[in-house]
């Protein structure tokens, strides 16, 4: 009896803190939902009904963020992918290419992702209109690619750009530009959502202009927003309606990213029969990217596994270029019905990764060091590094309390551990 009483009084006590927590749930989202109807009656009559359903996609990325039990990724379920999931180029490429390929080509649409900002790189801006070659920026590159493409096959392949609240202003007045080149250029907006503060969890932002204060207190979500954003402009239905069929997604900056006819034809006339609503182009791991995402197979089914997901313990298993010996390249091929039908449908269910916004981190970098050949790197403290610094093998530098380190311009350093106190003085 004594046992049973206990037991009882366990599950009592476990089902109180339970209830307990769902109700700080609930009161959570209220104080939140309250927050953001503050934040929407400051928005101007002709930006209101995108911003209300920017707070709507924000309030259910919030709600499934609180109904979150530890990391969303169980790594003991975490296989290789299934060797006949991954179709090597070279057996696609042998098909070779119908007669027609100019009306397949009718049927795609090119979206680059154009949401960046140029601070990585040590520009001001989109990154989209930093300088490549000749003069030539990421986006007139781009252009000149679609359209070389259009004038070759004599098609009619459009580009959309995807921008953010960060670039969408400058980008617009670049595209006057090409209002003479043989490619249609449409833009959308993804989604814009409010920062959260870290121990209340209340929005940061108590209106919705990004200026000033208001600066950091806005952000772009990921590249997934892509589907939501994308659907909600009302572009989707717009290509749809042009006879539209796939798009081809990937980054500004990824020069590389180009249309693949051999992959367009599979995806238009699969060998099986079959229609594909999604390929994701992979590539062998080199030493450079072994922090990328990467396919798993996860509880029967093919699953992109990022290194923000890997719990602490597997990270080095997750770099392993012999376990996963691809990573994704973000060149994406998707359906736009698809799209459309798992939007209606409410079905797509994206990861959510929690992401910790750490300020002043870039004012530490005169430039981005070159880690092309770093395999690990721990840096603690007050450290700074100055421009053409070189990182290689195993670096760790760590400055005690009160301590300051200052790499300086041009340094080398390779399976180094730097502690202390270092600082260059100009003199």
């Amino acid at each position: 009896m004594s046992r049973y009483v206990q037991d009882l009084s366990k599950a009592m006590s476990q089902d109180g803190a339970s209830q307990f927590q769902e109700v700080i749930r609930q009161e959570l989202e209220l104080s939140v939902k309250k927050e953001l109807e503050k934040i929407l009656t400051t928005a101007p009559s002709h930006e209101f009904e995108h911003t209300k359903k920017d707070l709507d996609g924000f309030r259910k990325l919030f709600h499934r963020f609180l109904q979150e039990k530890g990391p969303s990724v169980d790594w003991g379920k975490i296989q290789r992918p299934p060797e006949d999931s991954i179709q090597p180029y070279e057996k696609i490429k042998a098909r070779g290419l119908p007669d027609n390929i100019s009306s397949v080509l009718n049927k795609l649409v090119v979206v680059k992702l154009n949401g960046g900002l140029g601070t990585s790189m040590g520009c001001k801006g989109p990154k989209s209109l930093i300088g490549v070659r000749n003069e030539n920026t990421f986006l007139d590159l781009t252009v000149q690619q679609i359209e070389h493409l259009n004038k070759t096959y004599n098609t009619d392949v459009p580009l959309v750009l995807m921008n953010s609240f960060n670039t969408d202003e400058d980008t617009k007045k670049i595209l006057q530009k090409y209002s003479h080149c043989r490619v249609k250029i449409y833009t959308f907006n993804q989604s814009r959502y409010p920062r959260i503060n870290k121990e209340s969890l209340l929005p940061v932002a108590k209106d919705v202009s990004y200026s000033g204060e208001n600066t950091e207190a806005w952000y772009p979500p990921g590249h997934g927003d892509i589907y939501a954003s994308f659907y909600n402009s009302g572009l989707l239905d717009t290509l749809i309606g042009e006879g539209k069929e796939y798009i081809f997604v990937s980054n500004i900056d990824n020069l590389g990213a180009t249309v693949d006819l051999y992959i367009l034809n599979h995806l238009m006339n699969p060998p099986n029969g079959k229609p594909c609503e999604f390929v994701m182009e992979v590539t062998n791991k080199t030493r450079a990217d072994v922090k990328g995402g990467t396919l798993t197979q996860y509880e029967g089914k093919l699953r992109l596994v990022e290194i923000a997901q890997v719990p602490k313990a597997h990270v080095d298993e997750f770099k392993s270029v012999s376990k996963f010996k691809i990573f994704n390249t973000n060149n994406l091929w998707i359906s736009l019905a698809a799209v459309k039908r798992l939007q209606e449908q409410n079905a797509i269910d994206m990861e959510i990764i929690v992401n910790p916004k750490v300020q002043d981190y870039l004012r530490r970098f005169e430039s981005i060091p070159d880690m092309l050949e770093l395999d690990h790197l721990t840096v603690s403290g007050d450290v700074t590094f100055g421009k053409n610094v070189s990182l290689k093998g195993t670096v760790i530098i760590i400055a005690n309390h009160g301590d300051r380190i200052d790499i300086p311009p041009g340094a080398v350093l390779e399976n180094k551990i730097v502690s202390g106190n270092l600082r260059i003085l100009d003199h």
